[in-house]
């Protein structure tokens, strides 16, 4: 493992209402097996974080290029950084929550991953109208996805994740419901395919990508 990315475990005070919160969502989420293994989580956070998070001082993003690729905006996305942990209290909160080992052996338990080489990556999305993903798998050095939305917009309400079967239609499966503190949650594989349909929406689609990534993730720097 390469020391320099670890993730350090928090210790349970500093940790534990998100953690807490969290456990009791995902001992209590809906399990899909179709086209592959999905969970839908309500409140996997504390209500009283999404507030904090929807007003921390980043602006969606200007002039972003929809391609159907995340990738393609790579210089304007928001990451709970150290540094970030720093300067916004929820970040930190955030952070330690999903560092707390109850945390991983829960999620280690329910889904049959190995977090032993995980390192924490939390991405803060703002999509404003025009945004799509391409159905598309993570990379597999991505060991754990989850996006929790924060909006309750009704403008919002087909902004969710889509499920697809593979190629070569791509066929539309489902949808995530898209709505404040409820997330959708997948173990990367090769049949893990989603994306956001290419249908336009009205206001900011804001949510998070929580991540536990191995120690060949390259972009260190976006670590938690």
């Amino acid at each position: 493992m390469n020391q320099a990315l670890a993730a350090k475990p928090a210790s349970r005070a500093t940790s534990a209402p998100l953690a807490e919160t969290f456990l009791i969502s995902l001992s209590n989420a809906q399990r899909r097996s179709w086209p592959f293994s999905y969970w839908l989580l309500d409140t996997p956070i504390p209500d009283d974080c999404c507030e904090p998070i929807v007003t921390l001082p980043f602006a969606p993003p200007k002039d972003a290029i929809f391609n159907g690729k995340r990738e393609t905006n790579n210089s304007t996305r928001v990451y709970f950084t150290p540094e970030n942990q720093e300067k916004f209290d929820v970040c930190r909160r955030l952070v330690q929550g999903f560092k707390d080992q109850r945390v991983i052996e829960l999620i280690e338990d329910i889904t049959g991953t190995d977090l032993l080489d995980g390192h924490l990556r939390i991405e803060y999305c703002q999509d404003t109208d025009g945004f799509w993903l391409e159905p598309h798998t993570d990379i597999l050095v991505k060991k754990f996805t989850m996006v929790i939305y924060l909006s309750d917009d009704p403008n919002l309400k087909a902004a969710g994740t889509d499920i697809h079967e593979g190629p070569p239609d791509f066929k539309y499966v489902a949808s995530a419901p898209y709505a404040k503190n409820k997330a959708v949650m997948f173990i990367p594989g090769e049949n893990t395919w989603h994306g956001v349909g290419n249908h336009r929406f009205k206001g900011v689609r804001r949510s998070l990508i929580v991540n536990y990534v191995t120690s060949a993730w390259r972009d260190g720097w976006e670590l938690a």
